[in-house]
C-alpha cells in the first residue's frame, strides 16, 4: 500500500515560526545570564576601580569608573602599613588547616558511620548532624572558655582546631560511601585488608573528587572567617587578612583612604579566587558525584 505523503509546503507550515521562536528564547537566556553577570561582577570590578585610584579622584563627584594610574603605589602602601606578607601567610595557615582538618576527620567519622555497626550508630550521626544548627557564633563563649584553658588564645591551634569538626563533611563523606556497592569491602576482608588499609587503598582514591569540592568550600570558609579569629587573636602578628583590612580604615573623623584600603582587599581577594579557578573541574565534578 503506498503511503500518502503531505504536500512540501504542509510539512513547512510552523517551522520558521519555530526556529525563531527557539533562537529567540536563546536570545532572552543569554541576556538574562549577561546581566546576572554584570550585576554580580560590577561592585568586584568598581572596587578595583578605586584601588587604582588616587584619594582626591575616589572622593570626586561624579565618580569614576574606569581604572587610573595610582594602582602600583596604591598596592604597595597597603602592603606595608596592613604587613599584607605577614596577614596572608596567616590566613593560609587557617585557611589550609581547617580544610584539612575537617577532610580528615570528615572521612573518618563518616567511614566509622558507614562501615561499622555498633550500638546507637544512627543516634551518633544524628548527633553530629545537629551541629549544623549550632555554628561558631552561637557556641562562642564556650569554645573560647575551652581555648583558654587549653593556653591556645593567641595561636594557630586555637585559631584551626574549634573549626576542624565538620557536620557538613560527615554528611556528604557519608552519603558518597553508602553508593560504594557492598562487595568492595567484602573483597577487602578477603584479601585480608584491615579496615584502615581498606580506607587508605580503596575508599581514598574514589573520594579524591568529594574531597576537591569539599577542600574549595572548606579554604574560602576558613579564608573568609571573621569573628573567631578576631576573638581568639589580641596581637598584630596572629591577625589574619580579613581583619587586617580593617586596620587601614581609621576609626576617627580622619577622611578613610579607601582607595588603599580596596587596594588591600583586593589583595586579600586573589588566593581563594586562585583556589577555586585552579580546582573548579574538580569542584564541580564532586558536586555531581556526591548527588549520584
Amino acid at each position: 500500500m503506498a503511503r500518502t505523503l503531505a504536500p512540501p509546503t504542509a510539512l513547512a507550515i510552523g517551522a520558521p515560526s519555530r526556529v525563531k521562536a527557539r533562537d529567540w528564547s536563546g536570545i532572552v537566556a543569554h541576556a538574562i545570564l549577561l546581566a546576572a553577570v554584570a550585576v554580580l561582577a560590577f561592585p568586584l570590578y568598581y572596587a578595583f576601580v578605586i584601588s587604582t585610584q588616587t584619594l582626591s579622584q575616589v572622593t570626586s563627584l561624579p565618580p569614576r569608573p574606569w581604572p587610573s594610574t595610582a594602582l602600583f603605589s596604591n598596592y604597595a602602601e597597603a602592603w606595608q602599613r596592613a604587613h599584607m606578607g605577614r596577614l596572608l601567610l596567616n590566613s593560609a595557615i587557617v585557611a589550609l588547616g581547617v580544610a584539612f582538618g575537617k577532610i580528615a576527620i570528615s572521612l573518618l567519622s563518616a567511614f566509622a558511620i558507614v562501615y561499622f555497626n555498633f550500638r546507637g550508630k544512627q543516634v551518633v550521626f544524628w548527633m553530629i548532624f545537629v551541629t549544623l544548627m549550632l555554628p561558631v557564633p552561637v557556641r562562642i563563649v564556650s569554645t573560647y572558655q575551652v581555648i583558654s584553658v587549653l593556653g591556645w588564645v593567641n595561636t594557630y591551634w586555637g585559631l584551626t582546631v574549634p573549626l576542624m569538626a565538620s557536620a557538613t563533611g560527615t554528611f556528604l563523606f557519608r552519603q558518597f560511601y553508602q553508593t560504594m556497592p557492598d562487595s568492595l569491602a567484602e573483597a577487602a576482608q578477603l584479601d585480608g585488608a584491615h579496615p584502615m588499609r581498606f580506607l587508605w587503598s580503596i575508599l581514598l582514591p574514589l573520594s579524591k573528587a568529594n574531597m576537591a569540592a569539599l577542600f574549595v568550600i572548606l579554604f574560602v570558609y576558613g579564608w573568609n572567617d571573621y569573628l573567631w579569629p578576631l576573638m581568639i587573636t589580641n596581637t598584630p602578628e596572629m591577625r589574619t587578612a580579613v581583619i587586617g583590612i580593617e586596620s587601614l580604615v581609621p576609626r576617627t573623623s580622619q577622611l578613610p583612604e579607601w582607595n588603599v584600603a580596596m587596594a588591600a582587599a583586593m589583595m586579600v581577594l586573589l588566593p581563594p579566587v586562585g583556589v577555586i579557578v585552579v580546582m573548579q573541574r574538580w569542584f564541580v565534578k564532586g558536586l555531581i558525584e556526591t548527588e549520584k
